[in-house]
Order: structure tokens, then C-alpha cells, then sequence
């Protein structure tokens, strides 16, 4: 048992926190934060009594304290008091000591270990929830009604549509949050409003995190936790899942079936994964950021000059050249991204993709070295590790993970390179050998189809559409009514401060505000606005979001979340469960989904009369059909038996099934891996969709497609080139990322006592030789400051693919400059690579983002995120220099 439970068990045993009595109610759940959603059990009882420390006395069955702790314990953290039904009562939160899929045995992350404060309670911090709606008035928020705060959207909603057109009215959501929340704002979006003007939380489009491994035929969440436990070796670029998603890594990286696995690590980063990794025979490849797609030819190139590649594997699965040019599926020529993906630019077959890898002098393994700044003996030592058959003959068993320090520098070169890489390593559809993302946030999108992205005013020449960028959308002025979903808009994006800027001056800085809780003054005062060229802004949020939305939000929702309603989504291994209500909403906040159905009725949109969220979960069924996600299925089934879904699937427990889920003689089936022919058992009258993605790869062929990404592409080479930090003035790489104990923006974190303290500001992690020069120490109060920030705007509708270049937009006019700026603590060590700082990611009061350029990668539409620019600069000691009490300003690359 870790430190980490006695210290726990101990804090439990001074404080005296409550143990359920034997009576308590046991409710499943899920975690909430990270992608690896791990099984949790809810104790709930009445307030007023508790249960004893003698096996007899509670629902443990345990005596405590115990001679070592072998089960359940409760520390403060697990433990809340909420209402239900209106009566307080305790509830403890603890990771499924019985799960034996996910977190086996109770394993959890710090971040799971505090989900029972998550939960509303009037006497802590938690009392910082919004409560009720409200309407801002002269310039402070007034609680209101439901019906008032729906039908001032509504009115202005109605007149925006028909005085400006449908791609005026905008939205901005989470795309991972639940099924029936996503269900319901993608079916107001696409199919009540029918706006082009739709964007996830971490895209201005939408559209493929990892384009290139949908191209290649492979979907982005093949894999099964078990995989990573059965490989030999994990190649893993762009994140490092101890700090990510913990359970994943400690259970099956470090453990699994094959505990002595060999760990890589490409990132400027050494955490404490990649450290363990290291110590362990691994490897960290501290690569320059943006330079990964010429790491992945590089070894390419190693591999196919020793002849290492799985040259059988490759003949089976990888698809002929006649095999592509006569598909019709994605990957082939007549993708609806035909221009990415033409035959001789991108696309190859065996033999064309290996004279590509050979040919070009950028990778050879000393060309590739100096860019990608990564010692050539570490670069072939990685290829030796990934390829190269023992002397047995046998081979070893890799996987490759990607995530977004991947996809977030170069998307699609990246995803298509590391795509290519996996496959002639004989990875993608076996135990032990996949192609997959790690995740960042779980599977909650179920989207209601039918996108009005015909509506839009940019399309490609000769192609139906083209996917609006909201944020440039924006700041160009187009857009008069938006409304954010559950995520920070603002600091979340590219060239973070120019949009805040631009929306600020739309909202709270127009001259037009409203001054009376009349209706139609209300109507009146926001009518005025958008017709003067401002913009009217609804936020629906747990938490005011000061500097943020809330801030500039005329019309406040409070939203009702984790264990205040009963909802699903998948974890990564596309794992379903539902997430069941175990205490009642406060104040008048209710669900996402329902703040859909109550402005939808007052717009007179029909189809949105949903009883409760099992009704949205079972109406949105139909629209997973087929696809990855796909639990039609067990709606079926449930309809057939006479019961709810939602209880059908809560039968199942933590353990959940696996999608997409099959029906075999009267019995759900789950799936574990994609494309894996030899696993997935076949089932008479499968859908023809589903088949593809369960015996083969994603294309018309059902092999996967090669597909070359060339480093002198000029979509990359030329922003790449202007990207770089400027040595004449300083500059250094100011990437970003995540620590293990923040979730995102930190939201709930701040309200929890241990987690603000631990995090109480935003850090910057800076390599000695780029702190000595600049006088910086740790401790110290940093400004990072960025003088030109790209930022693309408004483009002439019929635009060419090619003239998205960035010197064609540079020469028509379509790039500008601003400036962004952030202030951090300082951690001086030498975990950083030097020439590279990397920030906290999405901290909203010092967004990282606003050093990064608002350049979309023109294949994809994706944001850069990772590539940030500036000079540094010491402008005092932070008040945790010399604080030993907060902010451990230790490294992390320690084991």
C-alpha cells in the first residue's frame, strides 16, 4: 500500500471521519476528470448517525484501524455532506476495491481521490456555485427566472437569425461532457438552429483531432487498457500519462501482463512517467517542438535500410496502390478531404512510401538529429528498440501512443507520420500492437448529425463545404449571438488575448447594456447591440468564470453536473457506464441538456420534450449506429425487456461494456480492441459500417493506407519557418502542458483545500541555461511576452487549399500580428530541455495559449497550441519563493 493511504488512513483516524453504517446506500459511478474514468463507489446514509469501526458495525465489513490497510478506507477527501431528497446526508466516494476492469482493486489517481468535494456543500468552497440564472444588469448579474433568462435568448436568438442568418448565431461546447448533454446541444445546433458557426472546446472548427490516423484507415481509440499492458514496448509521443491519466500508467505501463515493458518518451519534457521510464531501460527522446513527423521518418528510414520492417504484416494489411485509387472510404482519393489526400502528394503503397522515406536527405538519421535536436545514437537506439527482430526472430510487440503534444504542434504531418511508423512496426490490429490515442478528456460526444456546414460562406472550390473557424469568425465580427458550454473559450484558444479582447469590446465595453429586467427593454437594449456590431453572449457553467465568460455573459445558466443527474459517456478503452445522480442539484441548476430543452421550447422548435436524461440517452442511440461509440444495442434490448437503459446499462456496474457494443444470441457484446479480425467474433447481419472498423481498418479496402508527409510541405514549412523564436530578440520555444494533480482550468481544484494550496498560481518550467542569463530563480514571478502573434483572419469565399500556405496569406493580406503575454512562477531545472519553457496549460488567469498563433494547420483546420514563442523576463519573487507551506516548487523528473 502506498504512503500516499497510510498518510491518508491516518488523517482519517484524527479527524474522525465518518464511516457508512452497514444500511448505507451503494451507488456506481465513474471518476469525472480523466480520460481513464475509473469505477467508483458512492456510500450514502442519513445525516445525524454513522457506522462504527467494528467489522459488525459498518459496510465495509472491516475492523479499523487495521493492522494494514487491505480495502476500503475514507480519508476527508472522500467524504461530503449533501442533500437528497431535500435531507442532509453523508456520502463517502471510493474507488470499486471489486472492479477488476479500468482501476483494478481501487487503484486511483489524486484527482479521483478527491471527487467526493466535488460535490455541493453550502459550507465550503463549493459554495461558489452558480445557484440560479441570471441576467446581467448594468453590469452585475441579477438571479432570475428560468422562463425570463430562456426567453431573452429566445428573442434576440429569433431576431438575430432572421435579421443577420443562421451562421450569426454561434456556439461553443464541450465535446466530451455526456451523451445526453452533447446529444442535446448538436441536435439545438445542427438540426434546430442549423448553424455552420459550431466549435468543440479545443478546435475553432469542427472536425478530427488525429486527422492523419483517420486518413491511414485507424480510429483514434482502437486500443484497450490491456494493450498497454501486453506490449513489450510503448512509444509514446506527446504526453506522458502519469501526469495525464495516472491509472492508465501505473496499472498497465508499469504492470500489466508484461511488467517489464520498455517505456519512450517523446516530449521537451522529463516528467515523472518519463523518468520512471528512463530509470526503468526506456528512453526520452527530448525532442524540439513541431519537429516529431521528421523523428518518425527518421526512424522509419533506420528500419527499412536494416530491413526490420514487418514485411508480412505489411502485405496483408497495408493496401496496394490500385487498392486506394479505387476505394471510396476515408484514406482513399475520394475522401471529402480529396485534396489532402490525392494519390502522389500524400498516398502511397509499400513501395512508394519506402522510396519516399529513402530518398530525402531530411531523413537521414544526422539531418534529423539537428532538427529534431535528439542525439543520433538516442534516435537509434529508439529505432532498435520499436523494430528490430531478436535473435529468435521474433519481434517485438509495440504500441504507439499519441496525444497532444503530438497532434497539438504539426496535426496532420504528425498523425499521418506516426500513423506510417506503427504500421510497417506491424502495429494497429493486435493484442499488444496498436495505434491509438492515450485520450485527454473521456468519450462523451454523441453528436446529432445533420451539420448545417452547407450554410456556410466558405466552401473549396468543387467541394460541398468548408468548416467555419468560430474564433476567426469572431474576431472578424460576424458573429452576434454565442453561447458557451462549459468551457473557457477565451484563454482556451490560440492567440487567446486578441479574442478576449475583440469579445470585451462586443460585450461589456458597448455602450448598449442592459438596464431593466423588462422583457422587451431587455429585447430592445440586445437588439440595439448586434445591429451597432456587438454581440450578445449566454453562459452555461458550474462555477462563475471571472475574465472568462461569465464575466462578459449578458445571461448566466447554472448548470447541474457530475452525481446531480444521472448521465453516460465512455473512457478511452471506449468503455460505457452510466454516472449516476446520488444527491440533488442545488439551488435551480439543472443539466446542459435541459437548458437545451427550455430555450428550444421557447423558440418553438419541436422534438425536444424529453421526460428525463434516459430519454435523451435512448433518443440519441440511433445516432451512434454503426460507429465507434455505437450502444444501439443495448437500447434495444432494454426496449425489448421493458426497461429503462439506463438501468440496463447501470446493472452493469463499473465494469461497463466496451463499444461499440453487438447483440449474439440474446446477449450484448462488447469490444476490446478495433480492427482486430482474429477477436472480434462476427455477428449475422452486422452492420456494414460497423464491420469495417471491427475486421479491418477504416477504408474501402479494409487495409490501411500509408501516407506520406513531406517535411518541405509548404502548408508546415512556411509558418513553421516563421514560427521559430527569434534569436535577435531572445526568444526561446514556450510550450504547455498538465500537472497530475489539476484537472484543465483547475475549476473544481480551486475549490478543493489540498489541490489549491499545492496550485495556488500558474508555473513555467525554465532549463537553467535559459534561466542563469535572464536572472530568473525558481520561485521567482516570470513574464513570458510574445510581440507577433500570427493571427489569420477572414479569408475570399472559394479560397484554393494551396492559397491557406502561410506566405500566400501573408502576401493577400489574411495574417496579422498582436501581442500576448504571461505571467508564471518559475521552476528552474533541467527536466526542460534548453531552448524550450513549458507552462501551465488552460490556467485562466495567465493563459499560456495568448504566446501562440492563431494559424490554423491548413489540412486540418487544428490549432498549434504547443508552439508558443517569447522572451522571458524576472519582474519580482513570487510570494511562494520562500513559502515552504505552498506550491512545491520541486521538479518532478524525480522517481
Amino acid at each position: 500500500m502506498s504512503e500516499q493511504h497510510h498518510q491518508s488512513h491516518s488523517v482519517y483516524a484524527k479527524d474522525q471521519v465518518p464511516l457508512p453504517p452497514k444500511d448505507a446506500e451503494v451507488i456506481t459511478t465513474a471518476c469525472d476528470y480523466c480520460t481513464v474514468a475509473c469505477g467508483y463507489k458512492v456510500y450514502r446514509w442519513p445525516a445525524g448517525r454513522e457506522g462504527g469501526p467494528s467489522a459488525d458495525q459498518n459496510i465495509f465489513g472491516l475492523d479499523y484501524p487495521p493492522g494494514r490497510i487491505l480495502g476500503p478506507w475514507v480519508s476527508p477527501s472522500q467524504h461530503n455532506i449533501v442533500r437528497h431528497e431535500g435531507k442532509p446526508h453523508h456520502v463517502v466516494v471510493i474507488s470499486d476495491f471489486d472492479a477488476d476492469v479500468v482501476n483494478k482493486k481501487g487503484d486511483h489517481s489524486i484527482r479521483g481521490g478527491t471527487l467526493a468535494q466535488k460535490c455541493y456543500n453550502p459550507e465550503n468552497r463549493t459554495s461558489e456555485r452558480l445557484l440560479s440564472p441570471m441576467i446581467r444588469v448594468r453590469g452585475n448579474l441579477v438571479p432570475v427566472s428560468w422562463d425570463l433568462a430562456a426567453e431573452a435568448m429566445a428573442d434576440i436568438s429569433k431576431y438575430i437569425i432572421e435579421q443577420h442568418g443562421e451562421h450569426a448565431w454561434a456556439m461553443k461546447m464541450y465535446s466530451y461532457q455526456y451523451f445526453e448533454n452533447t446529444y442535446a446541444l448538436t441536435k439545438l445546433a445542427m438540426r434546430g438552429i442549423r448553424t455552420p458557426a459550431l466549435a468543440p472546446h479545443d478546435k475553432p472548427t469542427w472536425g478530427q483531432d488525429a486527422a492523419g490516423l483517420d486518413d491511414t484507415g485507424i480510429n483514434s481509440f482502437a486500443a484497450s487498457y490491456e494493450d498497454w499492458g501486453m506490449c513489450d514496448v510503448a512509444f509514446m509521443s506527446g504526453v506522458d500519462p502519469y501526469e495525464t491519466k495516472t491509472i492508465l500508467f501505473n496499472e498497465y505501463l508499469m504492470r500489466g501482463t508484461n511488467p517489464g515493458k520498455k517505456l519512450i518518451f517523446v516530449t521537451p519534457h522529463m516528467t515523472t512517467g518519463v523518468a520512471y521510464g528512463v530509470k526503468n531501460g526506456g528512453l526520452w527522446l527530448p525532442i524540439i517542438p513541431g519537429t516529431d513527423a521528421l523523428l518518425h521518418n527518421a526512424l522509419a528510414r533506420i528500419i527499412i535500410e536494416n530491413d526490420w520492417q514487418d514485411q508480412e504484416f505489411i502485405d496483408q494489411w497495408v493496401a496496394n496502390k490500385w487498392e486506394v485509387e479505387s476505394g471510396y472510404g476515408r484514406g482513399t482519393r475520394n475522401t471529402p478531404w480529396q485534396w489532402r489526400t490525392t494519390w502522389g502528394t500524400w498516398q502511397s503503397d509499400w513501395e512508394d512510401f519506402k522510396q519516399f522515406i529513402l530518398s530525402r536527405d531530411e531523413h537521414k538519421l544526422e539531418n534529423a538529429a539537428a532538427v529534431t535536436g535528439i542525439k543520433p545514437e538516442d534516435i537509434q537506439r529508439c529505432a532498435e528498440m520499436i523494430a528490430k527482430p531478436r535473435e529468435d526472430g521474433s519481434r517485438p510487440k509495440t504500441s504507439f501512443m499519441l496525444e497532444k503534444g503530438n497532434y497539438w504542434s504539426n496535426n496532420y504531418m504528425n498523425t499521418t507520420s506516426i500513423g506510417a511508423l506503427g504500421l510497417i512496426c506491424g502495429s494497429g490490429n493486435r493484442p499488444g500492437r496498436v495505434i491509438s490515442r492515450g485520450g485527454g478528456h473521456q468519450r462523451g460526444m454523441m453528436s446529432a448529425g445533420g451539420g448545417a456546414g452547407w450554410l456556410s460562406p466558405e466552401k473549396y472550390p468543387g467541394r460541398r463545404k468548408k468548416p467555419l473557424n468560430l474564433d476567426r469568425w469572431t474576431i472578424d465580427g460576424h458573429v452576434k449571438f454565442a453561447w458557451v458550454v462549459g468551457n473557457t473559450w477565451m484563454p482556451g484558444m490560440l492567440a487567446s488575448q486578441e479574442l478576449t479582447d475583440v469579445i470585451k469590446s462586443k460585450t461589456s465595453d458597448s455602450p448598449h447594456q442592459i438596464a431593466s429586467l423588462d422583457r422587451a427593454a431587455i429585447f430592445e437594449t440586445l437588439k440595439r447591440r448586434v445591429d451597432d456590431g456587438g454581440m450578445v453572449i449566454v453562459d452555461s457553467d458550474i462555477y462563475p468564470v471571472e475574465g472568462i465568460g461569465t464575466r462578459y455573459a449578458d445571461i448566466v445558466l447554472p448548470a447541474a453536473t457530475w452525481g446531480e443527474e444521472s448521465f453516460t459517456r465512455c473512457n478511452s478503452e471506449r468503455r460505457l457506464r452510466l454516472y449516476n445522480k446520488f444527491y440533488d442539484a442545488p439551488g435551480q441548476s439543472r443539466p446542459d441538456w435541459q437548458h437545451v430543452q427550455i430555450f428550444a421550447q421557447k423558440m418553438g422548435l419541436p422534438g425536444f420534450d424529453w421526460k428525463d436524461s434516459n430519454e435523451v440517452f435512448e433518443e440519441a442511440a440511433r445516432f451512434g449506429r454503426g460507429g465507434v461509440l455505437d450502444y444501439f444495442p443495448l437500447v434495444q434490448k432494454a426496449r425489448r425487456e421493458g426497461v429503462r437503459g439506463h438501468d440496463l446499462l447501470g446493472a452493469m456496474g463499473t465494469t461497463g461494456i466496451q463499444t461499440p457494443i453487438r447483440e449474439l444470441d440474446g446477449e450484448l457484446v462488447g469490444t476490446v480492441r478495433l480492427h482486430d479480425p482474429t477477436s472480434n467474433g462476427a455477428v449475422p447481419g452486422e452492420n456494414q459500417a460497423l464491420s469495417k472498423i471491427l475486421y479491418g481498418f477504416g477504408t474501402h479496402s479494409g487495409k490501411a493506407v500509408l501516407l506520406k508527409s513531406p517535411w518541405d510541405y509548404a502548408g508546415w514549412s512556411e509558418f513553421y519557418a516563421a514560427a521559430q523564436p527569434r534569436k535577435e530578440k531572445g526568444e526561446i520555444w514556450i510550450t504547455n502542458g498538465r500537472v497530475n494533480e489539476i484537472w484543465q482550468s483547475g475549476f473544481d481544484d480551486k475549490r478543493k483545500p489540498y489541490l489549491s494550496q499545492r496550485w495556488p498560481y500558474s508555473w513555467i518550467v525554465i532549463n537553467p541555461v535559459d534561466a542563469e542569463p535572464r536572472g530568473i530563480e525558481t520561485g521567482d514571478l516570470v513574464e513570458s511576452f510574445n510581440d507577433a502573434v500570427y493571427v489569420q483572419t477572414g479569408q475570399p469565399i472559394g479560397i484554393k487549399p494551396d492559397d491557406l500556405h502561410f506566405n500566400k496569406l501573408m502576401e493577400t493580406g489574411h495574417i496579422r500580428t498582436t501581442t500576448g503575454m504571461s505571467i508564471a512562477v518559475a521552476i528552474v531545472s533541467d527536466q526542460i530541455r534548453e531552448g524550450v519553457a513549458i507552462s501551465n496549460f488552460l490556467a485562466p488567469d495567465a493563459p499560456a495559449n495568448s504566446l501562440c498563433h492563431a494559424v490554423p494547420d491548413p489540412m486540418t483546420n487544428n490549432y498549434r497550441y504547443k508552439l508558443g514563442r517569447g522572451v522571458l523576463r524576472k519582474v519580482g519573487e513570487s510570494v511562494y519563493k520562500h513559502n515552504f507551506t505552498a506550491m512545491s516548487l520541486k521538479p518532478r523528473n524525480i522517481v
